[in-house]
């Protein structure tokens, strides 16, 4: 709205002519995020507090008991948000703007049922009927993007200059498989306060400046990277840092309000699309590092088990193995933190190292 709005008095008033720029709206996106947060944060935390009272699942560990009653579902309000300044500073005429958009939407639609049935009976959904759901969504994203936004299917391999692959139409099964893993990758780490804020903000953080670099020709060509003309993306992905930001505020241990499955199936999907997008998703895995890590402890820890009934962790995900055996939940909050910023900084390294 602010966007289009400029272009239509950029005739009168030149002024007007910086809110061009997608670094200018990336910037003023963020912090109108970030203060949509802090307005309305409290308010929907006391809505919360009347509907969405969670209950702590069986499978943690017993200091879990005292967060009984901590209202959920706080990625609705991170959907709200981000909903509202994509409208206010996002070219709307971008395909790739409204793609994102629905990736967030509809993979937050399947969150909100299985909160819901969790606040109800303590289970959510069937595994199986939410794995189901979420590839049937993933395709149609896919297919969607694919057909609509007709994008480059070159396959970037880390650390080569030359070596691409043209995908095709495979891009369209490949693209849901990591938009599937990636969304319940987050879902499994959404264990502590703040533990899933604050690697899905180093991560945004990085494929937005990846957005930005692949979205200018001059730029992909220095980079050896394809170019995608996404530099919009820069944008969505600014309004998720300052909306995570500021759901921070509230999530930080001891948490007020929790994410629940709407906001960590949501933004996983959303990450997963935004490294599709800017054809970097190979960097993902070393990007989302703390989300692979959690996956696998959790893969072997089952495998494990049924192969020899020995359990490798105390308890999976890793998370809360860190807890038995000593560590404090802000503790293992902030150093997987720290990981995540270091492991995103390497990620970005690796355009340059080609």
């Amino acid at each position: 709205m602010i966007y289009h709005l400029s272009q239509k008095l950029l005739h009168s008033y030149h002024f007007f002519n910086v809110l061009h720029y997608v670094s200018v709206r990336a910037i003023c996106a963020l912090l109108s995020s970030l203060t949509f947060s802090f307005i309305l944060g409290q308010r929907f935390i006391e809505v919360s507090q009347r509907k969405f009272r969670s209950k702590v699942r069986e499978e943690t560990p017993k200091s879990h008991q005292v967060k009984n009653d901590t209202p959920t579902m706080g990625g609705l309000f991170i959907l709200i948000i981000f909903t509202i300044n994509t409208l206010l500073w996002n070219n709307l005429y971008k395909s790739e703007i409204w793609i994102f958009a629905l990736t967030l939407i509809s993979f937050g639609a399947i969150g909100i049922i299985d909160d819901i049935a969790k606040i109800k009976s303590k289970k959510g959904i069937a595994a199986g009927t939410k794995f189901k759901l979420q590839i049937l969504l993933a395709t149609g994203i896919m297919l969607l993007w694919y057909f609509v936004s007709q994008p480059n299917t070159a396959l970037c391999i880390p650390f080569f200059k030359n070596i691409t692959t043209q995908l095709g139409w495979i891009i369209i099964p490949w693209g849901a498989f990591i938009i599937v893993s990636m969304s319940n990758a987050v879902n499994l780490t959404d264990g502590l306060d703040g533990l899933a804020t604050g690697p899905l903000m180093t991560n945004f953080s990085a494929f937005s400046v990846i957005c930005y670099l692949t979205g200018h020709k001059s730029f992909a060509k220095y980079l050896f990277i394809p170019f995608t003309n996404n530099a919009e993306l820069t944008i969505s992905g600014a309004i998720l840092i300052g909306t995570l930001l500021g759901f921070l505020w509230y999530n930080t241990y001891p948490a007020q309000i929790f994410m629940g499955d709407v906001g960590s199936l949501a933004l996983g999907a959303g990450l997963a699309l935004m490294a599709l997008m800017t054809r970097q998703e190979l960097i993902l895995p070393l990007a989302g590092g703390i989300f692979v890590i959690e996956t696998i402890s959790v893969i072997a820890q089952v495998f494990s088990f049924k192969m020899w009934k020995k359990r490798i962790f105390k308890m999976a995900p890793i998370h809360h193995h860190y807890e038995l055996i000593g560590w404090t939940e802000p503790k293992i909050t902030v150093r997987f933190w720290i990981i995540s910023i270091v492991l995103s900084l390497l990620a970005l390294l690796t355009l340059k190292l080609r």
